[in-house]
């Protein structure tokens, strides 16, 4: 699939999420309820709901999106070069909306790729569209699909080589792979404190867009290319 794989027709894609509420005080009784029985299994046996709540984001019944990056590669001169576009803000609706439609102008045959894409980012848009009464574009709606009809990438599932048990994170493969990333970045499990208590959805829209910049050079390496330079990576508004 690689060797053939057009690159034109892929898409790069990675989403950043954080739990609907502030804190556990500001949830619903009724979603608090709830919550502490989707978790109960999840937490430490001394661990209330309440403290597991800043884990909400990972979950899309109790999280939403602030901010989905994309990355579009195009080839020029003997040369790859990828163009960055972001929708963020702090209304989810909003967000979606634009985002499919713009996924809506693309070719049926539109693929995604995404590190832990099939186990989070696919599932999580797709959940949090049907929320927000928004209609599933077609290159992201596999509901009645065979396994083979899914165009979805997935560069963590392709690492695997089939051992479902084996977990590696994004930054993990890029180092192995001797992909250079910027090491200023924030950790993921910061996100939700970056947006809340700091306010600065900025530097959260900055992380995602480097998360989609690393994942298209772990597919470039895939395919036995060369990484694209960063001269060559642009951000669209």
């Amino acid at each position: 699939m690689l060797k053939t794989l057009d690159l034109s027709q892929v898409i790069v894609l990675d989403i950043e999420t954080v739990p609907q509420y502030a804190n556990f005080e500001d949830v619903p009784p009724h979603l608090q309820s709830l919550w502490e029985q989707k978790t109960h299994y999840q937490r430490k046996p001394d661990q209330g709901a309440d403290e597991f709540y800043e884990h909400a984001g990972i979950l899309a019944e109790f999280g939403k999106i602030i901010c989905i990056s994309l990355g579009i590669f195009s080839y020029n001169n003997k040369t790859y070069s990828l163009r960055l576009k972001s929708f963020f803000g702090h209304d989810e609706y909003e967000i979606l909306r634009q985002f499919t439609s713009l996924i809506n102008k693309q070719v049926p045959s539109l693929m995604f790729c995404a590190h832990n894409g099939k186990e989070f980012d696919y599932p999580y848009i797709c959940r949090r569209l049907l929320v927000n009464g928004l209609e599933i574009p077609s290159q992201l709606d596999i509901s009645g699909k065979k396994p083979w009809e899914v165009n979805h990438i997935d560069t963590m599932e392709m690492w695997k080589f089939g051992d479902y048990k084996h977990f590696t994170s994004l930054n993990l493969l890029a180092a192995i792979l001797n992909i250079p990333t910027p090491k200023d970045d924030i950790d993921g499990s910061q996100v939700r404190q970056v947006y809340y208590e700091e306010q600065n959805l900025e530097r959260i829209v900055t992380y995602c867009q480097k998360d989609v910049v690393t994942t298209a050079q772990v597919l470039l390496k895939f395919k036995g290319m060369d990484i694209i330079s960063p001269e060559n990576v642009t951000i669209v508004s």
